[in-house]
């Protein structure tokens, strides 16, 4: 019964996932935009999941639980906090108004499907046809980064923009070897913290790159300068 209407319960999944990430872009108040990532990653995970089971690629479960625990846990978790700290709701000023981007949203839709037509008919797994939606994915979320001006829905769009890449690498070829995987969640919580420094006003790394500048002067006055 798996075999049979697995691949239909993946084609649906990746429906969802489109969904969300529309609403994502025409979403404007912070709580719901994360609440939407999180329901994004949870989606990911229940999709990444029932691959591993149609499949039998077991490494699967283990980037399931990976994203399940940093895609609707930690991240929303630590986005929320920031909104919370800044006291911040709405993200009001879109580069683009919220028609004008669905419209061009949908445009990129119409291209990702074009440009994953001929991978998907070299592709041999059985969540093929998944790969349109992925690149969708992609798509929408690098144009909601790039219409929005707060530091907040851009990381949020990053972070949704990796997600549409795990994704088609799920459906391309039954998901990325676990050392990719790993290194991609450090540069997403990277990504992550960078993005709620720049959020809050607290540069830690440029304030660290200050002190090592100053550190390297002292010593070079200490020493009589260069070449003494």
């Amino acid at each position: 019964m798996l075999a049979h209407y697995g691949p239909q319960l993946v084609n649906l999944f990746a429906a969802v996932l489109l969904l969300l990430a529309f609403a994502m872009l025409a979403q404007r108040r912070m709580i719901s935009l994360i609440n939407l990532f999180a329901a994004q990653g949870f989606v990911l995970f229940l999709t990444t999941s029932l691959v591993a089971a149609i499949t039998g690629q077991h490494h699967l479960y283990w980037s399931a639980l990976l994203t399940l625990a940093l895609k609707v846990i930690v991240l929303p978790w630590i986005l929320h906090r920031l909104i919370r700290k800044l006291n911040v709701k709405w993200d009001v000023e879109t580069l683009i108004n919220i028609p004008t981007t669905m419209l061009v949203g949908i445009v990129l839709v119409v291209l990702a499907f074009n440009l994953a037509l001929p991978i998907s008919q070299l592709a041999g797994t059985v969540t093929r046809s998944t790969l349109g939606i992925a690149l969708a994915s992609v798509l929408l979320s690098f144009l909601m980064m790039i219409t929005r001006s707060k530091a907040i829905p851009q990381v949020i769009g990053f972070l949704a923009m990796e997600n549409g890449l795990f994704f088609a690498a799920t459906g391309a070829v039954y998901g990325m070897p676990m050392v990719v995987e790993l290194g991609v969640a450090l540069d997403v919580l990277v990504g992550a913290h960078i993005g709620y420094f720049l959020a809050s006003g607290q540069p830690p790394a440029a304030e660290v790159g200050e002190r090592l500048v100053e550190i390297v002067l002292e010593g070079i006055r200490a020493g009589g300068g260069p070449g003494s």
